[in-house]
């Protein structure tokens, strides 16, 4: 009979289990309709069963826990030397209900063809998919603390917390892994243990911060949270900084006691502390720190030991901290390295240092993002960053790097040209299975594969081992939920790497989907980074939390812009041709504008804002395509001789171009649009090449070949099939001929032409009709650069985001003034 823990509420024979499971697509699970508190769910949805188990080994005796403990007549037989303990089932059902959990209906979860449950017993699941990964960090301990058996089956989406040992459950008869029970203590939330070699996984700090006063020390936290809720200038970076260091606040302590303290302590810890201070969701006592939050430390020690030679002020529980802030610090300062021998190119001095920034975080144990701008060379730093582990004899696993489908080529002849040495399998085509019990047997250095087929290959790819997993062009997999994104995070590597030149395209939940896959827990939960980083910064323009999050993120990214790195790069222009509409055109807009109006306002309505996206984004598009041109719109039946502003300019400008010796890249977001400008080209006897999505994967290198060699002027692309992963260096000329929502998507454009290797003055012309939504996305583009540019810095010497007042100024009339606060769009 085993022993039960000191604190279990549960007789000695009485176990009650907890089995978990994350049902997706390939289990056959088309979604869950919405019912009761339940919303629609997508391919992804996470069940529990809940057991009573009785006795031990070969007697024990096993049960489905009822809906409700009144129907428990009606679960059947009960042996006869089994008592059952009524009042533990009670208590463990009660309990499993204070957890959140609640009954699924049988016909909820709908297939593709049968029901693989149907005969499990009661179901029951979490209001919200997104909430198990707090209930695995925060309540599992604690159930499994009370005497709960827990069990995942394979695939369980939401580990958040590292288990130190499982018990596996395995068929008898086909040998095949049922599920894992844990095995030893689960601990409060910590970090992947493969992923964080170098941190104590279990590290946790309890931090105090008190003021002397009268020869009594209290606990100044309350104190300063109620400061920030009296006061919204400490919120506001610029003010705090503004504040006299010797000027008198005045605190409230419990009871109503008022406490003068001088502003120089009170602004070190504010800047430092803001978001732990001002949660209302903050238990009172001690702050609670992981190992990520020793800056913090590091940030305020000097200011309240040393101010005014010893101020009363007092920390404990700091100890050890400092010496990790020191640690973290230095990835921002990194040792010089040498280029590896064998490697195909001249590495220039600020790849040299991204390489060994690189080094430094393998060596440390951490992970990061490599967030250069387009066009500076991050490929080659990670290959050389592999080249050095494979010489050091490191790379004993070999690295897995995923990639968008049209980069695998790249990547491939990348490999080839940079570090020959590797040993490269590509896992795309029909020789996938072979290549991937090739990487098992070891034959590779670098496995290349692609987002689509990663969460396809990954029942093989999870049962693997890698020294390193890159994610390359992460934005990629921005949103968290998506297939591909999930799939990478249960992918086991030693050292993680993000590489992309858009770590944050629209918002700052894109940014926490990249350090989610890189170091959970890092930024906590998607629930609280919501509220404690994203709607403060983002909606209430808290600029002190803005700088708190740049302080916490920037040691783990790298990011330089072409400007601080490459002097030699030739300047870059950019031209707004502002258009104005006219005639029929300018009809046409109004009279879509005035009824894309009528049909967003009764959506909002009925729906509200968040229940609207399709209608609102629906309405935004037949504004844009009137503005590119209005044969975009039922088809291209339009009448004869209506004015086509963008098309006529187009017809002037090209021409005009391509005489001067032009060598012009013209994008759009609208592939038929694209289609438009062949037909006038096409007209006017030029000559053109074209990528789009429609382009054969076989033919784009050669297409680009052939651009780049010089047999045609002007290259047409669409921006999602050209956006990213092109070196089209034989251009000095972009034309955009619509704006895109975030100012990432076009600069990523851009740098197809201005990038390594260019050597003339690359301009940029950008087609915008005045006085209409494409000059309020302009708006939206500046204020995004603004975010991203306050959040990520730089290293030198999903939904809809905005709010019915935005979705007015969007939808004004033609010519009407811009709104004075429009928040960013999301792609």
């Amino acid at each position: 009979m085993s022993s039960q823990p000191a604190t279990s509420r549960y007789p000695i024979r009485f176990h009650p289990r907890l089995t978990l499971q994350t049902l997706t697509r390939g289990d056959g699970l088309l979604g869950m309709r919405p019912h009761g508190l339940f919303g629609p769910r997508g391919g992804m949805v996470t069940v529990a069963q809940i057991d009573w188990t009785y006795g031990e080994g070969a007697e024990r005796w096993s049960m489905p826990a009822p809906v409700r403990f009144e129907e428990e007549g009606d679960v059947g037989y009960t042996p006869a030397h089994i008592v059952r303990d009524v009042q533990a089932e009670t208590a463990a059902l009660e309990l499993i209900r204070e957890q959140g959990f609640l009954p699924l209906r049988e016909d909820a979860l709908q297939w593709r063809a049968h029901n693989p449950l149907h005969d499990a017993g009661p179901l029951w699941t979490l209001v919200q998919e997104a909430s198990f990964g707090d209930f695995w960090a925060d309540q599992a301990p604690r159930l499994q603390q009370l005497g709960w058996q827990l069990v995942v089956k394979p695939g369980f989406a939401h580990e958040s917390v590292p288990v130190a040992a499982w018990r596996f459950i395995v068929s008898s008869e086909t040998g095949e892994v049922l599920g894992k029970e844990v095995a030893a203590p689960l601990q409060p939330r910590a970090f992947s243990s493969e992923v964080f070699d170098g941190l104590d996984p279990s590290g946790r700090w309890l931090l105090s911060i008190g003021i002397e006063v009268d020869g009594e020390t209290m606990d100044v936290g309350p104190m300063v949270a109620d400061l920030l809720r009296r006061d919204p200038r400490w919120a506001d970076a610029q003010q705090v900084e503004k504040m006299d260091d010797h000027a008198v606040i005045s605190l409230r302590a419990p009871g109503g006691r008022r406490i003068d303290a001088m502003a120089g302590p009170l602004k070190a810890v504010v800047l430092a502390l803001l978001d732990l201070l001002s949660d209302l969701k903050r238990k009172e006592g001690p702050l609670t720190l992981t190992p990520w939050d020793a800056h913090r430390l590091d940030a305020i020690h000097s200011a309240l030991l040393g101010l005014d030679g010893g101020a009363p002020w007092h920390m404990s529980g700091e100890s050890g901290v400092l010496k990790l802030a020191q640690r973290l610090r230095q990835a921002g300062a990194v040792r010089g390295i040498e280029a590896p021998e064998g490697l195909g190119i001249v590495l220039r001095s600020y790849q040299l240092q991204g390489v060994a920034w690189l080094q430094y975080l393998r060596e440390q144990g951490l992970a990061g993002i490599l967030a250069d701008d387009m066009g500076l060379g991050k490929t080659a730093q990670v290959l050389a960053h592999m080249l050095i582990e494979k010489q050091a004899g490191r790379l004993d696993r070999p690295a897995l790097v995923v990639v968008p489908t049209s980069l695998l080529f790249n990547w491939q002849q990348e490999a080839q040209r940079i570090a020959p040495a590797l040993r490269v399998l590509v896992l795309h085509g029909e020789g996938r299975a072979r290549h991937l019990e090739a990487i098992g047997m070891g034959e590779a250095d670098l496995v290349l594969t692609t987002y689509p087929l990663l969460w396809r290959d990954l029942g093989e790819l999870a049962r693997l081992r890698f020294h390193l997993l890159v994610l390359d062009e992460a934005q990629t997999v921005k949103n968290a939920t998506s297939r591909s994104a999930t799939a990478a995070r249960k992918l086991h590597a030693r050292h993680r790497i993000c590489m992309t030149g858009t770590p944050m395209e629209n918002h700052l939940g894109e940014l926490w989907t990249q350090f989610h896959f890189l170091m959970p827990g890092f930024l906590g939960d998607a629930r609280s980074f919501s509220r404690l980083w994203r709607k403060p910064i983002e909606e209430q323009g808290q600029t002190v939390r803005a700088r708190l999050l740049a302080q916490r993120v920037r040691p783990f990214i790298l990011r330089r812009r072409k400007e601080d790195v490459l002097q030699e790069l030739p300047p870059r222009t950019e031209i707004i041709e502002r258009l104005q509409l006219q005639g029929r055109q300018r009809e046409l807009y109004e009279s879509v504008r005035i009824a894309a109006d009528k049909q967003v306002r009764r959506a909002l309505l009925r729906r509200g804002l968040s229940g609207s996206h399709v209608t609102v984004m629906d309405a935004l598009l037949k504004l844009r395509q009137v503005c590119c041109d209005p044969y975009l719109l039922k088809g291209g039946r339009m009448p004869k001789g209506i004015e086509r502003a963008k098309i006529e300019l187009l017809r002037d400008m090209l021409p005009a171009l391509v005489a001067e010796g032009r060598r012009i890249l013209v994008f759009s977001q609208f592939t038929a649009m694209l289609a438009l400008i062949e037909a006038e080209l096409r007209e006017l006897g030029l000559t053109w090449l074209s990528l789009t999505g429609d382009t054969e994967p076989a033919m784009r290198g050669a297409v680009i070949a052939q651009f780049q060699a010089r047999q045609a002027p002007l290259f047409l692309i669409s921006l999602k099939a050209g956006g990213v992963g092109l070196n089209l260096t034989a251009a000095d000329t972009v034309v955009l001929v619509d704006p895109w929502w975030n100012p990432a998507v076009e600069e990523q454009a851009i740098a197809r032409a201005h990038r390594l290797g260019q050597t003339q003055q690359v301009f940029v012309y950008k087609l915008v009709v005045e006085g209409s939504i494409e000059e309020r996305l302009l708006e939206l583009q500046a204020r995004k650069s603004a975010l991203a540019e306050g959040v990520l810095g730089r290293d030198d010497a999903q939904a809809v985001k905005f709010g019915e007042e935005e979705l007015q100024a969007l939808l004004a009339p033609l010519g009407a003034g811009i709104a004075e606060k429009v928040v960013g769009m999301s792609s």
